[in-house]
């Protein structure tokens, strides 16, 4: 292995390593079999800045690899560069490794490197450079078809990803961001060799730390792709990204023997400003968050949830606020989670019937006020912890209408949504009465003082309208 600067020069095309193993080794057979999954598959209404994807033969994985290719189908005309960082697993390595090629092969053509980027990153010294260890690894190769198939014009930046922190990696990706014209890619499988339901029970709890944003909660028995995984995790809570699942099964599912099996998944990154619920999937929740207070009304106990029955977006790890008014504008009570722990449609009922009959500032829910009330739902993005010298830098980085806020000390808490900046909309009179809804005077300050914010996507409807439908 080599960092020589002298070995940036371009070197000509790698070869492909596992065609007509992995998949078809002719091009008619290839281009076939391509289109052939993507258009098995839908686009879920997602606008996913990153991926995880699986990188097993098609005849196992290729279905799970096109649910999530497929989402950037909308905006495919856009995307000119594809960052893929995946795991190596011919050689040990430590940090990132790329290849001094100039495009890589398949049997569809030549993809082209973004050399321009590669040698800026070692001179930099954030990767090394190793022919070899690129030369029979498959996790990046397998996802050449894919892009040849769904862009005309795109550069790729493979990167395989050794041993290395979380922060080095969200660093790195950082760093290759770019705008609406790249698209992150990250290639990994889930568990392996494990049997049928062993693997379904471990793929479930790897797939909600992902959606958790939670890069500590991935074990290495669940992710070959791990590092890079963990590195985008980190990445995403600093950036505010949401995690969708928009598929998730194992090689027993698709073409496999279901006594040893290898877990495969899709997972879509979108920014929070783009990752907003339609209008269905909103009058959804709604609904269901108004046919919970009933439920709790009537029987005294929130409604089971079938999670199962909902689609993708409303299945996916989330935290969520429920808020109800009166007719007056008057607040009726208010519930939520900070961090996401569980689906968001369990969520949204469990927060409503708490909304209604746990806040301890009301009394709880009676029957005859349902209909004149009014139901609001809040999706949380990540909550990312301030950095400020004191209170004045603390308030001058807040942003009035966008940022919801969480004060902490070691005695006290209180959060505030977005929303309440409507009623307060100057920062002082904000964080003053933050501070009085955490039991603080309004003068309080502390060396001691901890500050996160977040963003939210939030809608709201009338209670009576959500149940004239139903019974």
């Amino acid at each position: 292995m080599t960092t020589a600067p002298s070995a940036m020069a371009q070197s000509g095309i790698r070869s492909p390593a596992v065609a007509g193993r992995f998949y078809p080794g002719e091009a008619p057979a290839l281009a076939g079999m391509v289109d052939d999954l993507l258009a098995q598959v839908r686009t879920h209404g997602l606008a996913p800045k990153a991926l995880i994807v699986p990188h097993a033969g098609y005849r196992y994985s290729g279905i799970m690899a096109a649910r999530g290719y497929a989402t950037l189908l909308p905006r495919s005309h856009r995307i000119r560069r594809v960052v893929l960082l995946g795991p190596n697993h011919t050689a040990p390595l430590q940090g990132f490794a790329v290849s001094g090629h100039a495009g890589y092969a398949t049997p569809l053509g030549v993809v082209p490197v973004d050399v321009e980027t590669r040698d800026a990153l070692l001179r930099d010294g954030r990767v090394q450079l190793s022919d070899q260890i690129h030369a029979d690894e498959h996790s990046l190769e397998v996802q050449l078809p894919f892009l040849q198939r769904l862009f005309e014009d795109v550069a790729v930046l493979p990167i395989l990803v050794g041993q290395v922190a979380p922060e080095e990696t969200a660093s790195l990706i950082e760093r290759l961001w770019g705008g609406e014209e790249t698209v992150i890619v990250i290639s990994s499988d889930l568990s392996h060799y494990l049997s049928y339901d062993e693997a379904r029970a471990l793929d479930a709890k790897a797939v909600a730390a992902i959606e958790r944003l939670d890069p500590a909660g991935l074990a290495r028995e669940q992710a070959c792709g791990r590092y890079a995984i963990r590195g985008l995790l980190a990445h995403a809570r600093s950036c505010g990204l949401r995690a969708t699942t928009v598929g998730l099964c194992n090689s027993g599912d698709t073409a496999g023997d279901k006594s040893r099996v290898v877990g495969y998944t899709s997972i879509a990154f979108e920014p929070l400003e783009q990752a907003r619920l339609g209008k269905a999937r909103r009058q959804e929740l709604l609904g269901c968050a108004a046919k919970s207070l009933r439920h709790a009304v009537r029987r005294g106990k929130a409604p089971e949830v079938k999670v199962s029955s909902f689609a993708a977006p409303l299945r996916s790890q989330r935290a969520s606020f429920v808020t109800l008014s009166r007719a007056d504008g008057r607040l009726r009570g208010c519930i939520g989670s900070l961090k996401p722990h569980q689906p968001l449609i369990r969520d949204v009922v469990e927060n409503s019937v708490k909304a209604g009959f746990e806040d301890p500032r009301f009394k709880p829910l009676a029957a005859e006020e349902l209909p004149g009330l009014t139901v609001g739902i809040s999706i949380l993005s990540h909550p990312v912890r301030m950095r400020f010298s004191d209170e004045a830098d603390a308030l001058a980085q807040l942003e009035p209408q966008v940022d919801g806020v969480i004060l902490a000390t070691p005695e006290a808490r209180g959060t505030f949504l977005p929303h309440v900046w409507e009623g307060l909309p100057e920062r002082e009179d904000f964080f003053k009465a933050l501070k009085r809804k955490a039991g603080l005077t309004e003068d309080f300050w502390s060396d001691e003082v901890q500050l996160y914010r977040f963003r939210s996507e939030s809608f709201a409807s009338s209670v009576a309208p959500l149940l004239q439908d139903s019974r």
